[in-house]
């Protein structure tokens, strides 16, 4: 059999020699054949794909342990360690890429006794004004979900499995303890945020007992400025902003991974038969990473938070009408558990609607 020297199969997989020497003492790429006397690696032809895969996760940036695993299984779960790898490294850059937006906003802007800072007045002039809803619908025997709203904390959970509503009420229970704690600067706030959902991650896990059962999390803390968003599963939160509806959380399911993938489009994810099928939620198995966003809050702007009890079931469209027609944030969260229910209320609806308003001077 052919065999090539390590600096030629270097030169067809796209790795140092140096590189290749390292797998080798890690058991991650073994050399087909070592000479006995010279100590000289040797590698068969047929080995060029497997260190190609490595010199491509190397360069996604995946650890040597994660591509250990990946090159263990077969393609296709292969594929779903990958996606996953990449979902985390996103989560991480939006995360540094918003911590660097504040520490711009916050190194640019004049600041002293006489030129408070921006953050400073916003934190003196902005209020939230709240309220939250969850109902049973009309199909489901219990209420799984959990709504919460409160000075600091706007949080839906929606929970799933034999113990799904003490585990949606064990992680919002857990992060109430960020109403009682001091105002925390927005650029520290994500990192107590991602704190609060880690620890919030074992009361889950008691309350859930096993991985059968778990439970979603859409939750936002208020700086005085700005909202830090904390999202896992498919319960979503919406901005109403200058009369546009935003969705600014990405559903973790498998449908829109196929969304995603372009193999499926939104009209088809709709009726699809695993459209409810989560790739990520709270549960009591291993931990997952959270999304953590960070929004700059305006007078006017409206949230809402919601479980998929309201999304799947009634389309954008209405969702911002009643947004945009209904005053009070406790009419809308009751219009729009209604127009959940009339659309048949299949499922548990969960809302909390949160406007932005300025304080009086």
């Amino acid at each position: 059999m052919d065999m090539l020297t390590i600096g030629a199969f270097a030169k067809a997989s796209r790795l140092s020699p140096k590189a290749l020497r390292l797998y080798d003492e890690l058991d991650l790429l073994r050399p087909a054949r070592v000479d006995p006397h010279t100590g000289y690696r040797y590698y068969a032809p047929e080995q060029l794909e497997r260190a190609r895969l490595v010199a491509w996760l190397r360069r996604l940036g995946m650890p040597l342990a994660g591509i250990r695993a990946v090159c263990a299984l077969p393609p296709a779960a292969a594929a779903r360690e990958v996606r996953a790898h990449w979902e985390r490294v996103e989560a991480e850059t939006a995360e540094r890429r918003d911590l660097a937006r504040f520490l711009v906003d916050h190194l640019t802007t004049p600041s002293g006794p006489s030129s408070p800072s921006r953050r400073d007045t916003a934190m003196t002039t902005l209020d939230l004004r709240y309220a939250a809803l969850t109902d049973p619908g009309l199909v489901r025997p219990a209420n799984q979900d959990t709504a919460y709203a409160g000075a600091r904390l706007l949080a839906v959970a929606d929970g799933y499995g034999p113990a799904g509503g003490p585990a949606s009420a064990a992680v919002v229970e857990a992060l109430k303890v960020l109403e009682d704690g001091a105002e925390t600067p927005a650029g520290e706030v994500l990192n107590l945020l991602a704190d609060t959902v880690r620890d919030a991650t074992a009361a889950v896990r008691d309350a859930a007992g096993s991985d059968e059962a778990g439970t979603t999390l859409t939750a936002m803390l208020w700086t005085g400025s700005r909202l830090a968003l904390v999202h896992i599963g498919d319960s979503r939160a919406y901005l109403l902003r200058d009369g546009g509806l935003f969705r600014i959380t990405h559903d973790h399911t498998v449908v829109q991974s196929m969304i995603d993938e372009g193999r499926l489009t939104p009209e088809e994810a709709a009726t699809h038969p695993r459209r409810a099928l989560l790739l990520k939620s709270l549960t009591g198995g291993a931990p997952v990473p959270a999304d953590l966003r960070l929004h700059d809050a305006r007078p006017g702007d409206r949230c809402l938070l919601c479980s998929d009890g309201l999304s799947a079931v009634v389309p954008e469209a209405r969702i911002r009408h009643v947004l945009t027609t209904t005053a009070a944030p406790e009419d809308a969260v009751r219009a729009l558990v209604d127009a959940a229910n009339a659309a048949g209320g299949p499922d548990n609806v969960s809302c909390v609607v949160a406007d932005v308003t300025q304080s009086a001077a």
